[in-house]
């Protein structure tokens, strides 16, 4: 069915010929710069052509109002940490937005990073913080601004959020105060009205029952409530107050024309028109350049190190979808430590690596290309008979390589493939307490806090009785799939935790206090090494941070195949000693890791559209010239990487087909000995095996204990 691409939400019934006295445009939760696939397509480019057609509009001017998360989650912020989307909100022309949860991800300090370089000022009134003053908002947000129009009329813009999701988010400063919105609504807007507001706008970041609930107890004190949080388009009136949200991911916009009431009473009738940006919708030319300009700067980001591993990381099919891999329950745990769940629950087919990632380097692009999916990880309450359930669904097509084989985190069960379909799971614990498939037992009815992916609180993959309730399901939901954050983000801010030289400047103590205890809870299952220089080499790494500091990237200085640049290049001679376990750490480590203020730096090039139109012109040219050149050098050596990377996963294609015809078991590769591990900027993760999953009654059939 086809999406049409202007629709009437609402008319007032007006039939004034005259513009409107006032014009706004509303827009809320945007992530992804790309067009998707599927109707309305979306994408920055299409969204910014119906943009400036109505800010093409006069007399008067539109307003533009933006509800909050733009920062986080995509996989482009999993590389800059919302710093890309800086150049997207201001190009677009907003004039005032509502502070998100999303917009909070990297903690207070980034946040305030990010908002410090937005030509326009960010709401938030009802979350204060006391750390920074008696009745200052969360991140120095405003409680209330007021916008005036070209032609005169005053704004008053209040923001509100809602309680919920302040309790999703693990690294907000501590002993922060949630005042109520309706109550804080009727506090601010008739300091609004004195100061010669003519019409009072909320800009909020709230479910939209929260919304309705506003309207409704405020009564008409506030003439139009601009939503978001919720990812669908809606409106509705409300004790004569219209609530309003509009889509997300640059898929929809609403534009709205407001006229006085002629009654004298000083209230508006609004029109609220929604536009879908659809296949057919033009581009703009020059936002396809923006796009281009920031997506070929993460591009190059990619390759970057940005954590390390001493032990072989397992995330073979064979391995993750058959049995207990050391992948999953690195993950795994992490999931659960983050969100303080009591158990995870992944399917195995959320790792799509395929392969064994060997001791060395952990690039960007690992991380990407293993855990691609965007649906965030969430957080339920289900029962020790829902969990039972679940695992007995993860191992019910058991052996055949199918994504649904669990990968578990303080779960411990045992199954045996040869029982029948749904009678396969023996015995199954959480920490130290027994489960049970019986309703009416104890073990059956207790309540467990369950950290698992959204695609699975949606019952995918079989998994039903994880069903959420608004699904249909009866598990509880707590962290929801618009408050949880990406698997890929989740091991950035881990490595970022790590980190032991040139520290991110914006982590923040409530970032540190938040990771350093994950950290610390993880040395069970996944204890890191801390780095041990070689007294042969010494400060080796010290000479190739210098180098990555300077503008160059990272190599080992008696590297052999070191290029111009200083990066690694495909082995030409030395036959099979260039593919040695070392020669390969070593070709990893001139990738170096990634320095956070230069990728910084790098988005802060691009900081408008009147930049990018600039840097496109022919007085552009001649002061690039060098800088492209540099580029085209990069581009060359990375070309050389490319072809050490084809090769090893060509020659790892192949040993894995050799071996399974050959009825061949692949042995994982040794871990790195400490002493080994010389890279100074970084501790190295070193996951475990535990016998979380055991396997009686078929092939390999295994000695148990733990139950």
């Amino acid at each position: 069915m086809s999406v049409p691409e202007r629709s009437t939400t609402y008319s007032s019934g007006r039939t004034d010929s005259g513009p409107p006295d006032l014009r706004l445009i509303h827009y809320n939760d945007v992530y992804h710069l790309d067009a998707s696939s599927a109707e309305p397509v979306g994408g920055l480019s299409r969204f910014m052509t119906v943009i400036k057609e109505y800010q093409a509009l006069s007399d008067p001017t539109p307003l533009t109002f933006f509800s909050g998360d733009a920062f986080n989650p995509s996989l482009e912020s999993t590389i800059t940490k919302g710093e890309h989307m800086v150049p997207v909100l201001n190009a677009v022309g907003t004039d005032v937005a509502c502070v998100g949860n999303h917009d909070l991800d990297f903690g207070v300090r980034q946040y305030r990073s990010l908002t410090g370089k937005c030509r326009f000022p960010w709401l938030l009134a009802n979350v204060l913080d006391p750390a920074l003053g008696e009745g200052v908002p969360l991140g120095n947000a405003e409680p209330t601004t007021m916008l005036t129009t070209r032609e005169g009329v005053k704004v008053g813009v209040i923001g509100l959020g809602e309680r919920e999701w302040l309790e999703t988010i693990n690294s907000l400063p501590p002993d922060l105060i949630y005042l109520s919105a309706t109550e804080t609504a009727k506090r601010l807007v008739p300091g609004l009205r004195e100061e010669g507001a003519e019409i009072i706008v909320c800009v909020s970041h709230m479910r939209e029952p929260n919304d309705m609930k506003l309207a409704r107890q405020t009564e008409g004190l506030i003439d139009i409530v601009l939503g978001g949080h919720d990812h669908y388009y809606s409106h509705g009136v409300v004790e004569g107050t219209h609530v309003l949200r509009s889509g997300t991911d640059f898929k929809q916009l609403s534009y709205i024309e407001a006229r006085r009431r002629e009654d004298g009473s000083g209230k508006w009738d609004f029109d609220v028109e929604r536009r879908d940006m659809i296949s057919s919708t033009p581009q703009h030319a020059e936002t396809v350049e923006l796009v281009n300009k920031l997506t070929s700067r993460l591009r190059k980001s990619l390759e970057k190190s940005v954590g390390w591993t001493a032990a072989p990381l397992d995330a073979r099919f064979r391995t993750v979808r058959l049995k207990e891999s050391n992948m999953g329950n690195f993950v795994c745990d992490l999931m659960r430590l983050h969100y303080k769940g009591d158990c995870a629950l992944m399917a195995a087919g959320t790792i799509r690596g395929d392969q064994i990632y060997a001791p060395g380097a952990i690039r960007i692009k690992d991380i990407t290309n293993c855990f691609p999916f965007e649906d965030p990880v969430v957080v339920i309450n289900v029962t020790g008979k829902q969990l039972w359930e679940a695992l007995e669904n993860g191992v019910s097509l058991y052996p055949a390589l199918e994504g649904r084989f669990p990968q578990v985190s303080n779960i411990w069960f045992i199954f045996d493939p040869t029982k029948p379909v749904g009678e396969r799971i023996l015995s199954a614990r959480v920490g130290d307490e027994k489960l049970s498939n019986d309703p009416d037992a104890e073990e059956g009815k207790r309540k467990y806090r369950l950290v698992t992916r959204g695609y699975m609180g949606r019952g995918k993959d079989g998994y039903r009785s994880l069903l959420i309730e608004p699904e249909g399901g009866e598990a509880e939901e707590v962290v929801s799939e618009e408050n949880g954050i990406l698997i890929s983000m989740l091991l950035r801010q881990y490595f970022m935790s790590l980190r032991v030289l040139d520290q991110w400047k914006n982590w923040g103590p409530a970032m540190s206090a938040h990771w350093d205890g994950v950290s610390r809870k993880m040395e069970g299952a996944c204890p890191t090494i801390t780095p041990n220089p070689s007294p042969a080499s010494p400060r080796k790494t010290e000479a190739m941070w210098e180098q990555a500091q300077s503008g160059g990237s990272p190599t080992s200085p008696s590297s052999p195949t070191a290029g111009k640049s200083g990066r690694m290049k495909a082995p030409s001679s030395g036959g099979w000693k260039e593919w040695t376990a070392g020669s390969l750490r070593r070709r990893q480590m001139s990738m170096g890791p990634m320095d956070e203020e230069a990728i910084a730096r790098g988005q802060q090039q691009v900081s408008s559209m009147d930049d990018v139109l600039e840097k496109a012109g022919e007085n552009a040219v001649d002061e690039e010239s060098d800088t492209e050149a540099e580029e085209e050098k990069e581009d060359d050596d990375d070309d050389g990487m490319e072809d050490v990377e084809k090769s090893l996963n060509l020659a790892r294609r192949v040993c894995a087909k050799w071996c399974r015809l050959a009825g061949v078991e692949a042995k994982c590769v040794d871990e790195m000995r400490e002493d080994e591990f010389e890279v100074e900027w970084t501790r190295a993760i070193a996951p475990r095996l535990e016998g979380r999953i055991k396997m009686i009654g078929g092939e390999g059939d295994e000695e148990v204990a733990f139950v």
